[in-house]
């Protein structure tokens, strides 16, 4: 059976129709596409890692993708899986993927992204001591090399997840000859297969690539290179792409779109996304380990006041870890935790906090991040849950919560995966990394992640999902709060820009009109 994923024609439908005007701002001009310039962007947060198998953050994508090309690709407004590094994969059984490899792709370093390559890859991200990718290939059970170009993958179960795992993280192909010869320096001195070729990392301050001159794909990049500055906030970003020194600005709130569509050098962009704005929740420990305790954080949230205080109401408020116009979500689950402080506080008296309690939550020291804090204490108060936040910059912030252990919760966000079983499967299963205290709360959510990955069709696969989101609500394992809108900036001289449901920028088919 040849790749075209079954069922995915549904999934267009019903996600297209969410996606509604994306950019605004000045018509693309119809002009062939030029060559040359360097991009220089205004990034929110410095990396993990520049590896995809040992990063952490969600954010490292914008970097990620301007240095690795993944086995699968997908639609930007759909998420459809699309040919790849691998231009196509059969399944000869429902255990069994082959995928079938382009010819003549190289690495930054000039060795060859063949079958041994992609083999060395996927066995790192397997098993690796380092790797954060375990869970995305947990069905694989061994990966065998069946021709120069070809790799067959023998899973231990069925997974029609997988196509679209290997789109993200666990599909970025990474140089065998560098990450031996490198070891963990390979973290800060990537070597991949993409549009452009490392050139250097000042942490904190700037990431600079260059253009792959031996790229597969004819003509691409446009740009010579791309120089990502890392500039904290946003307000302050946005004003560097408004005096000129920057050329395009990405992660941007709802109340600095007026300010881009009054600068008369600017084009504003917009589209929906996957990234949802919540409270992780450490359930392997107290309070949390108490399923009322979860139950009353969620119903001590007004959402709706929420998202008008921290997005002027231009964001979703998030009831489930989907948005509400993906083809997995579940209506039926939508009002199960309505705003209710006294439901909150009888739950909390009932787990034995009839006084309440402080919870000692991590966060990030943004202003947009500092915003919703200042919403959320005075929200949680209301219920007798005192929040105690302790803020810092991203990539330590998600250090000490998933791998040091500290701290009861995290206000962060879950920036999206392309196929929705990666979603629950790194957030809840008890070996995930997003999972901080890696704890089985639900015994029954590991067969129900596995019927999620069983069948191709949208309608089998949606029940499955039914399941599932019920589970995990029931649990109260994470406290969604809103479902943000991709809204980025950029000099009207740049075209070819379009957003994606994942809200990260990718850059390779962009170019400067002058």
């Amino acid at each position: 059976m040849r790749v075209n994923y079954p069922g995915r024609r549904t999934f267009l439908a019903l996600m297209g129709a969410a996606l509604g005007t994306v950019e605004t701002g000045s018509a693309e001009a119809q002009v062939q596409p030029k060559r040359g310039g360097v991009l220089r962007v205004s990034a929110p947060t410095n990396p993990s890692t520049l590896d995809p198998a040992t990063g952490s953050a969600g954010s490292d994508h914008v970097y990620l993708y301007t240095l690795y090309d993944t086995l699968v690709e997908w639609e930007p407004s759909t998420l459809e899986p699309r040919p790849g590094l691998a231009h196509s994969w059969s399944w000869p059984d429902p255990t069994t993927l082959v995928l079938d490899l382009r010819p003549g792709v190289v690495f930054h370093d000039g060795t060859a992204c063949d079958a041994e390559a992609v083999k060395f890859n996927l066995d790192r991200g397997r098993s690796d001591a380092i790797s954060n990718i375990k869970p995305d290939l947990a069905s694989v059970r061994e990966v065998r090399v069946t021709g120069p170009l070809q790799v067959t993958l023998d899973l231990s179960q069925p997974d029609t997840a997988l196509p679209l795992i290997l789109s993200d993280r666990a599909g970025m192909m990474v140089s065998p000859k560098a990450v031996r010869l490198l070891g963990n320096r390979h973290d800060r001195e990537p070597v991949g297969s993409g549009p452009w070729r490392f050139v250097s990392w000042a942490n904190n301050e700037k990431v600079i690539v260059t253009r792959n001159e031996k790229y597969w794909k004819s003509g691409l990049p446009y740009l010579d290179g791309v120089e990502l500055s890392v500039i904290g906030e946003v307000n302050t970003g946005l004003r560097s792409v408004i005096a000129g020194q920057n050329d395009f600005v990405y992660f941007l709130s709802p109340q600095q779109k007026p300010i881009v569509e009054r600068a008369k050098n600017l084009v504003s962009v917009t589209g929906p996304t996957l990234w949802c704005i919540h409270i992780y929740l450490n359930f392997g420990r107290k309070p949390l380990n108490d399923v009322r305790v979860r139950q009353a954080l969620n119903h001590a949230v007004d959402r709706v006041a929420f998202n008008k205080a921290t997005a002027n109401g231009l964001a979703e408020p998030a009831m489930l870890t989907l948005p509400s116009s993906h083809w997995a979500y579940d209506a039926s689950l939508a009002n199960a935790y309505p705003y209710d402080p006294d439901k909150a506080r009888s739950l909390l008296s009932e787990a034995g906090y009839k006084d309440g309690f402080e919870l000692d939550i991590l966060g990030t020291s943004d202003q947009r991040s500092i915003q919703r804090e200042e919403v959320l204490i005075e929200q949680f108060l209301k219920s007798g849950i005192r929040l105690k936040f302790t803020n810092g910059v991203i990539p330590n912030s998600t250090t000490q919560f998933f791998v040091e252990k500290k701290h009861d919760a995290y206000l962060s966000s879950w920036t999206g995966r392309p196929d929705p079983t990666q979603t629950y499967q790194l957030m809840f299963a008890k070996d995930a990394f997003y999972n901080a205290g890696r704890a089985e709360p639900v015994p029954e959510l590991a067969k129900a992640l596995q019927d999620t990955r069983k069948d191709q069709g949208i309608p089998e696969r949606k029940q499955a999902f039914a399941r599932l989101q019920k589970l995990v609500t029931d649990a109260a394992l994470v406290v969604p709060l809103q479902f943000q809108f991709e809204m980025d900036a950029h000099t009207t001289k740049l075209r070819g820009f379009k957003p994606n449901l994942l809200g990260k920028p990718r850059l390779e088919n962009v170019w400067f009109d002058a």
